[in-house]
């Protein structure tokens, strides 16, 4: 039977016990101020099951959050996918939400690249250029040409200060597959094929795995 909680969280959940425990041994009513904490923590780490609509064209969410604004933007320089403007979709993260990331598409990994950078709020627009971010190109099963991949970005947000990926390169994932997770608050970007038809609106509340964005052409 699977425990619901990320293995990035257990450490952190372990601390939390402890430190309430400490806190309940010197004074009750601390414990118990201190015990919202330690749910907060809990519940930041949960990996729920996630069970992706039928259609393999059908481009999923990679996070649970809210749609930002969509944008055309060139992708990350380090994948190497050109220079034209893509459609972007951002999601943003908040402490509340689920922050395992999960594949928005089956496909290949062509390339991954991490580069270190600054920490501004994941809801500004800047945030895709200059924080931390860890970018994956992937190609879609059935394509197999530049202008067909997509990119799917890690980005650290204002609290956030460690990037998991699990991604290989050459490795081949499945879509609503879990594939890493950022700790505490972040965003996902997401840079579609111009031939993707976006199904989903700014402001839309995300689930990862499930909420379809966008529908893959061809």
């Amino acid at each position: 039977m699977r425990i619901p909680i990320h293995r990035e969280g257990w450490p952190f959940i372990a601390l939390f016990i402890a430190a309430n425990g400490a806190l309940y041994w010197l004074s009750p009513w601390l414990g118990v101020l201190f015990a919202p904490l330690t749910l907060w923590c809990i519940a930041f780490f949960r990996d729920p099951e996630r069970s992706p609509p039928a259609g393999e064209h059908r481009l999923v969410s990679p996070a649970d959050g809210v749609l930002l604004p969509i944008a055309q933007a060139t992708p990350p320089a380090e994948l190497e996918m050109g220079n034209e403007p893509r459609p972007r979709l951002s999601i943003f993260m908040n402490v509340f939400d689920a922050h395992v990331n999960r594949m928005p598409v089956s496909g290949e990994v062509i390339a991954l690249d991490y580069r270190p950078g600054r920490f501004f709020n994941a809801s500004f627009d800047k945030a895709s250029v200059y924080n931390e971010r860890m970018s994956a190109r992937i190609r879609p099963a059935g394509h197999g040409d530049v202008k067909d991949d997509f990119a799917v970005v890690q980005i650290a947000g204002l609290v956030a200060r460690r990037i998991v990926c699990d991604l290989r390169v050459g490795e081949r994932v499945g879509r609503g597959a879990r594939f890493g997770m950022i700790r505490f608050g972040s965003r996902l970007d997401v840079y579609l094929p111009l031939s993707a038809k976006i199904v989903i609106k700014e402001g839309s509340v995300t689930r990862a795995g499930e909420t379809v964005l966008a529908e893959l052409q061809g």
